[in-house]
């Protein structure tokens, strides 16, 4: 899957929250986030579950959906 498809998704599941907030949450920097929405990195399997959870959605949904 494309690294920019799935951060485009990361900042359109994220919304109105701030990435603060999302990072605070599932356990990782606010610089993360950034890079995961900026397609800069994939998070590891584990965070994955963690993101997708957050967001109540599957990991499959998120990264590797087409």
């Amino acid at each position: 899957m494309n690294t920019k498809v799935i951060g485009q998704r990361l900042i359109e599941l994220r919304g109105e929250r701030k990435r603060e907030e999302v990072a605070n949450a599932i356990g990782v920097s606010k610089s993360a986030i950034a890079m995961y929405e900026a397609g800069e990195r994939v998070p590891r399997d584990p965070l994955k579950l963690k993101i997708a959870n957050y967001y109540n959605k599957t990991v499959e949904e998120i990264f590797f959906a087409k």
